[in-house]
């Protein structure tokens, strides 16, 4: 085992990481979503 497996920067949990990394980018297309439905919207 080398060192970096001995001593971990961070000793979380992976998976509450990727958790939040879901929901963020889902956040963020589910708002560019709504920004081109609002604008299509205001066009007509």
């Amino acid at each position: 085992m080398n060192e970096f497996e001995q001593n971990p920067q961070s000793k979380r949990n992976d998976a509450i990481d990727s958790g939040i990394g879901f929901v963020v980018s889902f956040v963020f297309f589910a708002a560019i979503f709504a920004i081109g439905t609002i604008i299509e919207l205001l066009g007509k």
